[in-house]
């Protein structure tokens, strides 16, 4: 374990809150497939995982992980300066860089065929490639998810460039525009890859946002989707 860990724990423990006995605290990095952080409290004692790709960070971003981490644990309000400077430790380049490759070794990527029983992904990346983007993007692994889920309708995964889209979508009742606006979505994630802005991280940027109204019929697809 990096030295000054467990004080710094220690500290913000004493620092939310003052005047309780301070409890055990067993502390690891451990080889998480992203960079998550978790502490769970069993037997009285503080159980602290922290991603092993924070290893190297400054004891100032420590510390705000000890606070985020605490003050979650405890329901006290988390502080703006501390949840920022994390944000921006996180999605730093060389952080950034580390997770992808991280999740592409250590993460379990379960992707599907592109063709379903409807419709084919590839056919339709394809097809919206050449419409608006002049068949330049590079087609990556498309896949259909593996529940029909309503809670995410589709994502890419840069760390395995790869496209998933909700099964839900692959039904005869599904209007082709619908399930197009979700594919052409994940493509602009793909074209606009998040940014950092100040400490926050940018997922949809204006220029994203932009290119995203010139969508035939995106007001219609919003409409369709909310219904779901």
């Amino acid at each position: 374990m990096r030295p000054g860990v467990l004080e710094i724990l220690q500290e913000t423990y004493t620092e939310l809150r003052p005047g309780t006995s301070l409890p055990e605290f067993k502390v690891e990095f451990f080889a998480f497939a992203n960079v998550n952080n978790t502490i769970r409290l069993r037997d009285g004692r503080l159980l602290v995982r922290l991603s092993d790709l924070l290893e190297g960070a400054p004891d100032t971003v420590l510390k705000a992980i000890a606070h985020i981490l605490l003050a979650k644990m405890y329901r006290r309000p988390i502080d703006r300066g501390q949840a920022a400077r994390y944000r921006k430790y996180v999605a730093s380049h060389e952080i950034v860089r580390k997770a992808h490759l991280v999740r592409q070794i250590r993460g379990r990527k379960l992707l599907r065929s592109p063709r379903g029983h409807f419709y084919d992904l590839d056919a339709i990346f394809e097809d919206l490639n050449r419409r608006f983007f002049h068949g330049l993007m590079a087609r990556p692994r498309m896949s259909w998810s593996q529940t029909k889920t309503r809670r995410i309708l589709g994502h890419y995964d840069p760390a395995h460039n790869a496209i998933v889209i909700s099964r839900i979508f692959d039904h005869p009742a599904m209007p082709r525009y619908v399930l197009e606006y979700i594919v052409y979505h994940e493509m602009l994630h793909l074209k606009h890859p998040v940014k950092l802005r100040g400490s926050r991280r940018c997922v949809h940027s204006p220029e994203f946002q932009a290119e995203e109204k010139l969508f035939p019929g995106v007001a219609d697809a919003n409409t369709f989707l909310k219904r779901l």
